[in-house]
């Protein structure tokens, strides 16, 4: 199936058509596991969610909104990355809970975002970190989810964006030094 055809039938599901939806769903099924895999490769080895549930989990959560306008496929897949970080954000607090505090969930981010030396980093802090990204700079936070969430290259997110490659460079390194001192204070503040 090519990229116009999912493109046709997200429009029609947008445009009320639940069957979309039903057709849609075999075809994209093996890229949104490969997402999902991608996803949970960053989690620590006892992480107990798996490629499959993370996936169910994340149906429920589209299928359960009202309404959605889906302009293609990279736009669906940048949604379904986003639902998945926010399903492995949820899980996290749910164990912190269950735990009182203790014993923070972890997770393994890649060079990409942040040095070596930082090692694991609190995924619940990653994502405060990512919302507070979110709303100081859209566009960085854009640049972020597409390279690190769903592995676009820096042409892809360019062109996904409507800006230059030179551009993505700027706020991809940019991003990458606020969350490093995002995740240090955040580290330092809970050492205190």
């Amino acid at each position: 199936m090519t990229s116009s055809e999912v493109t046709h039938l997200l429009r029609d599901w947008s445009d009320g058509d639940k069957e979309a939806l039903d057709k849609l769903l075999p075809l994209v099924i093996d890229e949104v596991r490969d997402l999902a895999r991608r996803a949970l490769a960053h989690e620590t080895p006892d992480h107990t969610l798996q490629p499959t549930a993370l996936v169910n989990e994340v149906y429920m959560r589209l299928i359960k909104r009202e309404t959605y306008w889906w302009r293609d496929r990279k736009q669906f897949f940048s949604c379904l990355a986003e639902l998945m970080r926010r399903v492995l954000v949820d899980h996290a607090r749910r164990r912190q809970a269950v735990k009182r505090g203790g014993g923070e969930v972890k997770l393994p981010l890649e060079e990409a975002i942040l040095p070596d030396e930082v090692g694991d980093t609190n995924l619940v802090a990653l994502d405060d970190a990512l919302q507070e990204l979110k709303a100081i700079d859209e566009r960085r936070y854009k640049i972020v989810m597409l390279r690190f969430f769903i592995g676009l290259t820096q042409e892809e997110i360019a062109e996904e964006l409507s800006i230059s490659v030179n551009t993505v460079g700027r706020h991809w390194r940019a991003a990458q030094l606020w969350l490093r001192h995002q995740m240090d204070r955040s580290g330092q503040e809970t050492d205190t």
